[in-house]
Order: C-alpha cells, then sequence, then structure tokens
C-alpha cells in the first residue's frame, strides 16, 4: 500500500463550465495530480461523500447567472464545518476585493483569478497538499510558516503590464537559462525567482539566497565560495559557501550591481565552469547551480563607468525580466492589499476583513516607492494599529497625495522625515540604491538598514 506521502495528491474541480474543468483536468494531469470533476454543488457533495481528496478547486460564481459569488461562499462555509483541514483554494472571475477577503474569512486558503496564470496555480495546489499532509503528521507551524514564505503574494498581478512577465516566468522557468530580473526596490524580484525556481526541474533541491548589496568586499569571497579552517584570521572550522548549498538546485544573487570587481571574475568562472576552490584551498570543487539575478541598477551604465564586467553581464542576462514598479500596475493594489491584510490578519489574530472606501481610495492613490514591499509593510502596520473590523485611512500612516511644497516637516516626526528623504531620494535616482545611498552621504550599509527599517 503506498504511503500518504508518495500516493499523487487528489484534487476536486467543482466549477460549473465544461470546458473550463476539461482545461483544468488536463494541465493537472499533466502536472502528476489525480482529478476528479463536478459541475454543480450536488455532484461536488457526492464526490466528497464517495472519495478523499486533498485540496478542492472550486469557482466562487458557481452558477453562470449570478456573479455575487454567494452560492460558491455557502458551499465553501459547509466544506469548512465539514472538515476544516480541506484547503479550498477559490476561483473566480469577478475578484473584487470583497468578494476575496469574504472568502477567505470563510476559510478559503488562496484564490486564483481568472484566467488563471498555470504555474501560480499548480504552486499554489502544491503548497496546500503540503500544509494538509503536514497537518496530518502534526508539523503544522512549520507547514505554515514555509507557505507563508512562498512568494505568491507578489504574483498576483492582473494589470496588462504584468502579463508580459508572468509569459516570461511561464516560458523560461522550466529552462535551465540564467535569468536577469530587474526593477526598482521591492517590486518583487525576489518572488520572480521563486517562481522561477518552483517551475523548473530543480525545484526539489535548494533555491539559495545571497544579497549581494549587505556583503562587503571582504566576506563576499567567503559567502559565495566558502573556506577552510585557517584560511584567515576568524576561520576557526571549515565552511560551505552559497554555490556548494545550492549544488542541483538554484542560487539567487541579488543586487548583482554590488559585487566587487575584483570578485567578478570568479564569479564568471564558477558560470562558466562551474568550478572553483574555497578560500584558503587548492582543492577545485564543482557544482551545478542555476543563477537567478536581480539589480535595481542600470549595468549597462555600470559597466560604461568600469564597475561591471561586460562579459558578466553578457552571461547574466541570457534572458531578462523587468518588473514594473507598483505605481505602474495600481489595477493590483486592491488584490494585493486583500492577501496583504488576510495574511496579517491571522498571523496576529485579528479579525479584521475590509478597507474602508477612503482607506483603499488612499491606498490606490499612494505613490509607492517602496512598491509592493511597502504596501505589505502599511497593510501590516494598519492590521496592528486596527481597532474595528474594517481597516480605516488613520490606520495606514499614509499622507494624501498633496500639492509641491505643501508637506509640512514640522508636523513630521524624525523617522517620518528621514523615511520621507529616503523614499524621495530613491524616486529621484529611479530607485538606484547606490545613488540614493551617495546622494544622502551614507555607506551602502548604513543605507539598507534604512530600507529595512521603513519597509522599503
Amino acid at each position: 500500500m503506498k504511503s500518504t506521502e508518495s500516493r499523487a495528491a487528489r484534487v476536486l474541480i467543482a466549477d460549473d463550465q465544461s470546458d473550463v474543468r476539461e482545461a483544468l483536468r488536463l494541465l493537472l494531469k499533466g502536472e502528476g495530480f489525480e482529478t476528479e470533476t463536478a459541475g454543480s454543488p450536488a455532484t461536488l457533495w457526492a464526490a466528497l461523500e464517495s472519495g478523499q481528496f486533498d485540496v478542492i478547486l472550486m469557482d466562487l460564481n458557481y452558477t453562470r447567472d449570478t456573479t455575487s459569488g454567494q452560492e460558491g461562499l455557502d458551499l465553501l462555509q459547509r466544506i469548512q464545518s465539514m472538515d476544516s483541514t480541506l484547503p479550498v483554494v477559490v476561483m473566480t472571475a469577478w475578484s473584487s476585493v470583497e468578494l476575496v477577503v469574504e472568502a477567505m474569512r470563510r476559510g478559503a486558503r488562496d484564490f486564483i483569478p481568472k484566467p488563471w496564470d498555470n504555474s501560480r496555480l499548480i504552486t499554489i495546489l502544491r503548497n496546500q497538499v503540503d500544509l494538509r499532509r503536514a497537518l496530518k503528521r502534526g508539523q503544522m507551524l512549520e507547514a505554515e510558516n514555509r507557505l507563508l514564505r512562498e512568494e505568491a503574494p507578489a504574483m498576483i498581478a492582473e494589470s496588462p503590464v504584468m502579463r508580459p512577465v508572468l509569459e516570461l516566468i511561464a516560458r523560461v522557468g522550466p529552462a535551465d537559462a540564467n535569468v536577469l530580473i530587474t526593477g526598482e526596490n521591492g517590486s518583487g524580484k525576489g518572488l520572480v525567482a521563486q517562481a522561477l525556481h518552483a517551475a523548473s526541474p530543480r525545484s526539489s533541491r535548494p533555491l539559495v539566497t545571497v544579497n549581494a548589496g549587505g556583503l562587503s568586499e571582504g566576506v563576499f569571497e567567503s559567502e559565495l565560495f566558502g573556506h577552510v579552517k585557517g584560511a584567515f584570521t576568524d576561520a576557526k572550522t571549515d565552511r560551505v559557501g552559497r554555490f556548494e548549498l545550492a549544488d542541483g538546485g538554484t542560487l539567487f544573487l541579488d543586487e548583482i550591481a554590488n559585487v566587487p570587481l575584483g570578485q567578478q571574475t570568479k564569479l564568471l568562472r564558477v558560470m562558466e565552469t562551474g568550478l572553483f576552490e574555497r578560500v584558503g584551498s587548492s582543492k577545485t570543487l564543482h557544482v551545478d547551480v542555476r543563477l537567478i539575478t536581480a539589480t535595481n541598477a542600470d549595468l549597462s551604465a555600470e559597466v560604461a563607468g568600469g564597475r561591471f564586467r561586460q562579459d558578466l553581464l553578457f552571461r547574466l542576462n541570457t534572458v531578462e525580466i523587468h518588473l514594473p514598479p507598483l505605481r505602474d500596475r495600481r489595477e493590483d493594489i486592491p488584490l494585493l492589499a486583500a492577501h496583504f491584510l488576510n495574511q496579517h490578519a491571522r498571523h496576529y489574530r485579528k479579525s479584521i476583513d475590509h478597507f474602508e472606501p477612503a482607506a483603499m481610495q488612499l491606498l490606490i492613490e499612494h505613490a509607492w516607492p517602496g512598491n509592493v514591499r511597502e504596501l505589505n509593510h502599511v497593510i501590516e502596520r494598519a492590521v496592528l494599529m486596527s481597532q474595528l473590523k474594517r481597516i480605516q485611512p488613520g490606520d495606514l500612516g499614509l499622507r494624501a497625495a498633496t500639492p509641491a511644497g505643501a508637506l509640512r516637516l514640522e508636523d513630521m516626526s524624525l523617522d517620518e522625515v528621514e523615511s520621507y528623504l529616503v523614499k524621495k531620494t530613491l524616486a529621484r535616482f529611479d530607485g538606484s540604491a547606490r545613488k540614493a545611498a551617495e546622494a544622502l552621504g551614507l555607506s551602502r550599509s548604513a543605507f539598507y538598514r534604512r530600507l529595512e527599517k521603513y519597509g522599503l
């Protein structure tokens, strides 16, 4: 008899449209899932009574003569009352904030907008299957924390400018090509890296992340390639580097423009040959690693300025994926905000399920120099500050848009002034952390500490 862990995951597909059911069935079958379909609430209940499932994929708008989603919400609530550990992922073509939040409140684990993105749908289903199986093993906390770390949130994207991004992820994810992800700080470059890794044959192997912006030249080589005992004063033991940790998987090197010039030759070598030596060792090691990199800098300008090797740039950007800033994809703000609201409300165990219209309008109109990361930070703060079941404008800590020069510094705290200057300087240099740090007279590490402090 097969164990629970080794058998194929079973998915119940519930949708009243036969073409949708068939498309989902074929997609999931190709990904190794076992499926059963239900075209009506009656067949859904019959399937639940006759078989066991790991996850349900259900359309909220179960009948075509309504767009309210009420029947789907009622079904969802009944399923949860029957088995609260059975994950339900909802789908809807009418992904209003209210409907999504209400579905989450009634127990939905995640949602997929129609038309769906194949890779995101598969990732979400696999995550929920893993979580359910972990629940059965009594490891709920570990699995839930891992699930929250998955970068589904920022991949919530329905705006037209994000379609090419999603298409590129689906196209190059399964390949082994090096990918360079560009875009402003906080726009979700790390999430794209996660999506690319999840879509690749390496997904069962590690995804190792290194932020080059936070490493000094003195520790960079040891961090990436490791060292042997006695290689330098503080080398008390052997250390395995990030390339070894990522062997067979993916290494995501963020802020690639900050790699010291003297180390770029070694990085180029390991990319081309897979060969390197630990610091202090003459033994050559070999790894099989896919490299994904990201930057908010103009690497062509860095090459022209003599700060970045042109041959390394050619190796890095076999495929380039550019992420637009959040201000250019405002259609996604309500969905992202709803997702973050549900996530943080659950984490802090607060019964908050909605935004006041004025609060949502404030979110939509905000400039978001810190992009999706800043939005997540703002929603988390709002959840902590809120004393009601709805997020009020004052909970957000945002100021309404004001004419140039209308901001009164005397009304701001020291932290607010500093945060304002950091955001404005970042915007002035199109998100370049290096240029903004230089303009403010800060070291790179000091500037990154402020980015972290203010959720940027």
